[in-house]
């Protein structure tokens, strides 16, 4: 069939421009995968009564579909299309002029000036450098020779950080209190007295202590309830 053959004869000039865009972090077998697609796509549409050589209208065809592929499937993270041609511009610049200022890294200063860029947009393509690829939890964290991966470095919860919280959230609370409840908290819960022997430190009965730190609690707790509501 023609167009098998014509596929097959375009074919090595496919790969050839898929392998101007394998520096960019994607599988050349991927990049050359898309240009042979392109490819099938330019044969399909071409229309030789129109005039035009086949070479000038498949280039544009495959090289406009390796650039779709990088802006739309490429990405692992979501990036906006704007901020996407800022920083592949970002990027270009970066390598033109380590070459013309000793291997330097350019300042953003420097950047805008010869991108035509302004220097906010600089900074908005140089902080999109890094969002073409996600890095694993599980990649190495220092040297080789280190085993500490990504993730042992990420915090955790503290568990006394809810204790904190409700301390806090109790102390005005607490100063409303009478004296003598304020004083039967502080030695039932920081001092660890039994009731009885708080009964016998303050001359009231067991009982008496019990309703006296059910009452502060449920006074406490009602409070702070009623101040974590939203307005």
């Amino acid at each position: 069939m023609l167009r098998d053959e014509l596929v097959a004869a375009w074919l090595p000039m496919a790969y050839r421009l898929a392998r101007r865009f394998r520096d960019r972090g994607e599988p050349l077998e991927d990049l050359q995968q898309v240009a042979a697609l392109a490819l099938v796509k330019a044969v399909n549409g071409y229309d030789p009564t129109r005039g035009c050589p086949f070479e000038p209208y498949a280039i544009p065809t495959i090289t406009g579909e390796l650039k779709r592929y990088f802006r739309d499937y490429a990405w692992d993270m979501h990036v906006p299309r704007r901020v996407q041609d800022l920083r592949n511009k970002v990027r270009l610049g970066i390598k033109e002029l380590s070459h013309t200022a000793d291997d330097r890294y350019p300042t953003v200063t420097q950047l805008a000036d010869h991108t035509g860029l302004s220097e906010q947009e600089v900074r908005t393509g140089m902080g999109a450098l890094d969002s073409f690829r996600a890095l694993s939890l599980d990649a190495q964290a220092g040297p080789v020779t280190d085993e500490l991966s990504l993730v042992d470095t990420l915090g955790h919860a503290d568990p006394c950080f809810d204790t904190v919280l409700a301390r806090e959230a109790v102390k005005p609370c607490l100063r409303k209190l009478p004296e003598r409840k304020r004083r039967i908290l502080y030695l039932r819960f920081f001092r660890d007295m039994t009731q009885a022997r708080i009964g016998q430190e303050l001359g009231i009965s067991q009982m008496h202590v019990s309703r006296l730190l059910n009452e502060s609690c449920q006074q406490v707790r009602r409070q702070v309830e009623h101040d974590i509501q939203p307005d």
